[in-house]
């Protein structure tokens, strides 16, 4: 297997590669081609394009690794490394024009996320870590900071259309209970950067597709926050619950979760 290092490297250059190609869709997205999977579940043709060319960036750099993504058919390996892709996360704002969506690749082995990338175009943001080694926004370490409670900041939240809505509801309200505000950016991998970043202090959805959310919660993990740990390969399968958080808060969210999702 190629050092992982040099495998985040490709996938930091991929990312930005695919980025500056969905920007361009971004900003002449008036001649979008778009289709409806489901409510709130939209695919445009950005979304299908971008994850062609990341495609065949990873094939072309180790074609022996796997490879799933959201828009595609699963492409089977021999390696035993897989590549997941999210070629836009966060599809609704970007055809409405809202600059807050990104682009993500999480490599996996051994049913554990080893390297995760998301890059932010519209803010020229790389948010990247390796298992073992640290997590990073462009070239700078990030490591999050001291204890927090649920009232020194904002909480990002999720909402599957998989499931019921109760359960967030519930979620939401105890956020309010104690003394928090809730955020819903409509884009997961970019909530999880974000707590990797500090700015805000968790993160909560009952459902996440792995393409969403692995390649974030190796981030965090690897800036010191607070991750549940899950088998990687499993939610390639199935997707699962995702909660994670800033020391101080992690706990109290994954309290919640538990009461609101079981």
């Amino acid at each position: 297997m190629e050092d992982l290092a040099q495998r985040l490297e490709t996938a930091q250059r991929i990312t930005r590669e695919a980025g500056t190609l969905a920007l361009e869709f971004f900003n002449a997205r008036d001649r979008l081609k778009i289709d409806r999977k489901g409510a709130q579940d939209f695919v445009s043709q950005a979304d299908k394009e971008v994850e062609l060319a990341v495609r065949a960036a990873l094939k072309a750099a180790y074609p022996e690794d796997g490879i799933v993504g959201e828009e595609h058919a699963p492409h089977h390996g021999t390696s035993g490394f897989v590549w997941v892709i999210d070629p836009i996360d966060g599809t609704t704002n970007f055809i409405n024009g809202i600059p807050a969506w990104t682009v993500v690749i999480a490599g996996v082995a051994s049913g554990r996320t080893q390297v995760g990338v998301i890059h932010d175009p519209i803010h020229d943001e790389t948010f990247s870590a390796m298992r073992g080694a640290g997590a990073w926004l462009n070239e700078q370490p990030l490591e999050v900071g001291g204890a927090h409670t649920l009232a020194d900041g904002t909480t990002g939240i999720g909402y599957s259309n998989r499931v019921s809505h109760d359960g967030i509801m519930q979620v939401m309200q105890e956020i309010d209970d104690a003394g928090g505000v809730f955020l819903r950016n409509a884009s997961g991998a970019l909530s999880l950067a974000y707590v990797a970043a500090g700015r805000i202090l968790g993160y909560a959805e009952e459902h996440m597709n792995a393409w969403d959310c692995l390649a974030g919660q190796l981030i965090v993990a690897e800036a010191g926050g607070g991750v549940e740990v899950q088998d990687a390969d499993a939610m390639i399968e199935t997707g699962g619950r995702v909660v994670v958080g800033l020391p101080g808060v992690f706990d109290d969210l994954v309290r919640m979760a538990d009461r609101a999702f079981g």
